[in-house]
């Protein structure tokens, strides 16, 4: 069976499910028609459904019975329940993609048996506008070839690269959670910008437009961060005097140990 005739279903809907559910339906990879999902109730359904003009259900069990390829969009915490719910309605043929942090491959090996194909994966909030960046990891049961679908089938909403599961709480930090690093500094920025005298919503435009124009230099250019940094620097200007402040007030350390914490608690969730 061929991508495109698989039947995709959700099991949770809420902004990540919902993102992601998006970003397949614009890439063209699926057609609505073959995409399901779950939520706890009808009034939830009705609003998902109008929304994102798919098949909304409140029935788990449907909705995994169904599904060829299945996405575990839920949080951590509800996870034992609805795996408890719908195992009976798991095959060995069935793709199932989890996106719950902290839930490794062995704790799917436990909860529904060693011979079912699992991928674990870690996505991030600008999967919303589709620029998301993900890591994946697989059991043993998952082929070259369905890893690879995966990877197309995400394509519209993320960047998706395959690490090995050691990895996956160094991804929760550096892709997972820093969305919210990268927003305090664009406030940050902002807010020296209004104190400068600029109106408040024209700095968020600079500052924001700033951060993505530097990412997509990185990206683009393949240069090392540090030899762009560099490119911005003239001698005695201003830069490098800004430059110099960051790094007496400790910019790198506070971001290093903050995703050492970040790394921490996601060992232990």
């Amino acid at each position: 069976m061929s991508l495109k005739e698989k039947t995709i279903g959700f099991i949770g809907c809420g902004n990540m499910g919902s993102a992601m559910i998006s970003g397949i339906i614009d890439s063209g990879v699926i057609s609505k028609e073959n995409i399901l999902a779950s939520v706890k109730t009808k009034e939830s359904a009705n609003k998902k459904q109008k929304e994102l003009g798919i098949l909304v259900l409140t029935d788990n069990k449907e909705v995994a019975e169904k599904a060829d390829v299945l996405f575990l969009a839920v949080k951590p915490q509800f996870l034992d329940s609805v795996l408890a719910e719908i195992s009976e309605r798991l095959d060995n043929k069935k793709l199932i993609v989890s996106i719950a942090a902290g839930r490794t491959l062995d704790y799917f090996k436990e909860k529904i048996g060693k011979d079912k194909k699992v991928i674990r994966g870690m996505p991030n909030t600008p999967a919303m506008v589709k620029e998301g960046m993900m890591g994946i990891c697989v059991n043993e049961n998952v082929t070259d070839l369905e890893c690879q679908e995966i990877k197309e089938l995400c394509l519209g909403f993320s960047k998706t690269e395959l690490v090995q599961e050691n990895l996956m709480d160094v991804v929760t930090a550096v892709s997972g959670s820093s969305p919210a690093y990268v927003f305090m500094f664009i406030e940050a920025m902002a807010d020296a910008a209004v104190s400068g005298g600029m109106p408040r919503k024209q700095a968020y435009e600079f500052a924001a437009q700033a951060v993505l124009g530097s990412a997509k230099m990185v990206l683009e250019t393949k240069k090392h961060p540090g030899e762009l940094k560099d490119m911005v620097c003239s001698p005695a200007g201003t830069t490098i005097e800004a430059v110099r402040v960051l790094e007496e007030k400790g910019l790198r350390s506070a971001v290093i140990e903050a995703m050492e914490k970040c790394l921490e608690i996601s060992k232990k969730m």
